[in-house]
């Protein structure tokens, strides 16, 4: 089956992640941990629940199956190098898309906010061991509050189970054919030009 690599859409302005969903069965199939007062009394003593959510929202180089859409199209792989989830994460951050989230990618969640994130560098003394949560150098991991009353009641229930990402993002052996075109026909114009300017 076909494995391809996804990369960010340099000429789109929206090309990267622009939401978080909160979904049952993340693609990445990696659950989040639901930080409720019982896991939190471990870390530090507190008096209220504090709704965050901590999970990797993109693992470098795992891949994820794809249904093939169209009759002509067959069912594939997709993955994400360390630099493409690194790319992504930043540019969610700059752009701000930090409040935008959704349930099961159908519906905009309010009241869903990430509030940390980061990439994991060293997989022993990274941030997310301290949730028992085991992720490969390179992985983007995300902290998301949930101040919804209701999706987080969802989340206790067990309905949603993992971070899944939406967003734009090109694959990256077809961008590669289109830049060797662009490449290919800038060389013949530059010829082209050349032997006009010689009167040849």
């Amino acid at each position: 089956m076909k494995i391809v690599e996804m990369i960010v859409d340099e000429t789109n302005e929206e090309g990267g992640v622009f939401a978080i969903s909160l979904v049952n069965q993340p693609a990445i199939e990696s659950d989040f941990v639901a930080l409720s007062k019982e896991h939190e009394i471990k870390f530090e003593k507190v008096s209220e629940e504090k709704r965050l959510l901590v999970g990797p929202a993109l693992i470098p180089n795992k891949t994820v199956f794809r249904k093939g859409e169209g009759e002509d199209v067959e069912d594939y792989y997709i993955y994400f190098s360390k630099d493409t989830i690194r790319q992504a994460s930043q540019l969610f951050l700059k752009r701000g898309k930090q409040g935008e989230s959704t349930l099961e990618h159908a519906m905009k969640a309010d009241g869903v906010t990430v509030v940390e994130s980061w990439i994991v560098e060293d997989t022993e003394k990274d941030k997310s061991a301290l949730y028992e949560m085991s992720m490969p150098e390179g992985t983007w991991m995300t902290v998301v509050k949930v101040d919804n009353d209701e999706v987080w009641q969802d989340v206790k229930d067990g309905d949603y189970k993992g971070f899944s990402i939406e967003g734009y993002f090109v694959d990256k052996t077809e961008r590669t054919a289109q830049e060797e075109e662009v490449t290919e026909y800038d060389r013949v114009k530059a010829i082209r030009e050349l032997i006009e300017k010689s009167g040849l």
